[in-house]
């Protein structure tokens, strides 16, 4: 990567903590180097960085726009104004570091003025990382389960700078598909497309290099069986995810909003349970009711009954799905990250939720703020 000030992302060292969300992880050895380079404490450092990353956990980005780097660089400022701190925010240290290099060189003010925006700035820098891992739901869709403007935006333009952007959800390839067809950022150009690598169905279906796919896991067809009969008998909704079709035992308007609201494919209709198991391979089964009913019914029963045949999952209130045992998202991405080359050494990003105010930035695991 081009030397830059903030920001060099992904070390080792931290690449497999088991972190929460929100949490902020500084090397104490990094934090320590910069300290001596910019003549203080290794403490103002933690603190420095400590501000730094809480203003990104709050909502500020310095890298979505030149406004929103002023914004974050005036609140980091006061910031660390009000805790007593008499030098300069990391925001400002960044660039007059890298003024300081450019100063060297022999050029005119003005273009001084262009290398800060082009090279100096948080904002406009050749990424280091190539793939960009975006989980759907709670992270690209907002409530409404689209993809705001603001999204768009910042898919645009991690793309324009050559970054991959892979999709690993519990939804189908279909609905994702569809989902970014409507923003226009679907197809051989797009974000996704049947040619480009995924994770869905919650890692039960991996697509590799030209949209192939190189695995796929079916649930226990005893589990299938029984949740379907379970369905019927007492009058839950129940879809069952076969690859790119949804399949149901009977209609309800839960069953439709699965395709009216969440983009999945429509439900097929099949006359009996025998007809459902013999017409495809079954992935993964999704009931549908009242977020009181999954809670206190439905988890706790499919929980005892699934056994070690298979596991359950809940990523909405209202949703439980079954799924195939072993099995994950996580263990998904890996089996993909295997299969184009990149090394735990390698730099990614991996995006798990967005905040408030929608926009794509790091606040989940592996992530190392580096500042001059």
């Amino acid at each position: 990567m081009e030397k830059r000030g903030p920001c060099h992302r992904f070390t080792e060292h931290l690449y497999h903590l088991q972190l929460m969300l929100s949490d902020i992880v500084i090397s104490v050895e990094t934090a320590a180097r910069q300290a001596e380079e910019r003549g203080h404490s290794l403490i103002d450092e933690i603190r420095i960085l400590m501000v730094h990353g809480l203003l990104h956990l709050l909502g500020f980005d310095h890298e979505v726009s030149e406004e929103a780097e002023l914004e974050m660089e005036k609140e980091e400022e006061l910031l660390l104004k009000s805790l007593g701190w008499k030098g300069k925010g990391l925001i400002q240290s960044a660039h007059d570091a890298e003024t300081h290099v450019n100063s060297h060189e022999e050029k005119p003010d003005g273009e001084l003025l262009k290398d800060r925006k082009r090279e100096g700035s948080l904002r406009f820098y050749k990424p280091k990382f190539k793939y960009i891992f975006c989980d759907m739901d709670g992270t690209l869709l907002n409530s409404k389960s689209q993809i705001s403007s603001t999204t768009v935006k910042a898919l645009k333009e991690v793309s324009s700078r050559g970054v991959k952007v892979v999709i690993a959800t519990g939804k189908s390839r279909s609905a994702v598909i569809n989902i970014f067809k409507e923003v226009d950022l679907a197809g051989k150009d797009g974000i996704v497309s049947e040619f480009s690598p995924g994770v869905f169905l919650q890692g039960l279906l991996v697509y590799g290099k030209q949209g192939q796919e190189i695995f796929r896991k079916n649930l226990d067809p005893s589990v299938c069986r029984e949740a379907c009969l379970y369905s019927l008998e007492n009058k839950v909704p129940l879809i069952a995810f076969g690859k790119d079709r949804c399949l149901s035992l009977f209609d309800h308007p839960s069953v439709d909003s699965l395709h009216t609201v969440y983009n999945e494919p429509k439900a097929e209709i099949m006359p009996s349970v025998e007809h459902l198991l013999a017409d495809a391979d079954i992935q993964k089964v999704l009931f549908l009711d009242t977020p009181e009913v999954v809670a206190t019914t439905l988890r706790p029963y499919w929980s005892q009954a699934t056994g070690d045949r298979a596991k359950v999952v809940q990523a909405v209130p209202g949703h439980l799905e079954i799924v195939p045992a072993g099995t994950s998202k996580g263990s998904g991405v890996n089996m993909l990250l295997d299969h184009l080359g990149i090394t735990p050494k390698e730099p990614l990003m991996g995006v798990s939720r967005i905040p408030l105010l929608d926009r794509i930035r790091v606040i989940t695991t592996s992530w190392e703020y580096r500042h001059p």
